[in-house]
């Protein structure tokens, strides 16, 4: 049985997803630990576990976008069968992908590209913002493939 890439992509995001989420939760428990126990708050876990927040919530939207699964108000399509909902899909998935290529791809590079130019670090782990914000690009890329992946597919549904 062969293996589309759309599948291998979902499952190594996943698994990228779950492993932020672990990590994640270690942040935190080692602030709350440090903090209540110890009497000696860790300095760095609350920015961490803000920037990882960050991270988890884009992928997670890319991912769910990918599994098509996203929160949508989803009356009309539930009406409609057959080639108007395939073009509706069609309009739909255009739409989200204008969004992804402008505002995540274009802007998110645009915004890497400043704090990068500007050399702005975070205050406590002095890790440069580039780095951070660059989850918007490439979740905005991730989210680009899959929405021409289910063009593609409606496409498909249109000419059968």
């Amino acid at each position: 049985m062969k293996v589309s890439f759309k599948s291998n992509l979902d499952k190594i995001v996943s698994y990228l997803l779950i492993l932020l989420m672990g990590i994640m939760v270690l942040n935190v428990t080692w602030q709350v630990v440090s903090r209540y126990i110890f009497q000696n708050p860790s300095s760095f876990t609350d920015e961490l576990s803000r920037y990882m927040l960050i991270w988890l919530g884009m992928l997670g939207a890319a991912y769910v976008a990918g599994q098509d699964q996203h929160l949508a108000i989803d009356i009309l399509p539930q009406k409609l069968v057959g080639k108007s909902k395939a073009r509706l899909m069609i309009f739909i998935y255009s739409l989200v992908l204008a969004f992804s290529v402008l505002v995540m791809v274009l802007g998110g590079s645009n915004l890497v590209y400043i704090t990068y130019i500007l050399k702005q670090k975070s205050a406590t782990l002095q890790l440069p913002l580039a780095y951070v914000y660059s989850i918007i690009p490439f979740s905005g890329l991730l989210i680009s493939y899959y929405q021409i992946y289910q063009i593609r597919q409606q496409i498909s549904l249109l000419k059968a």
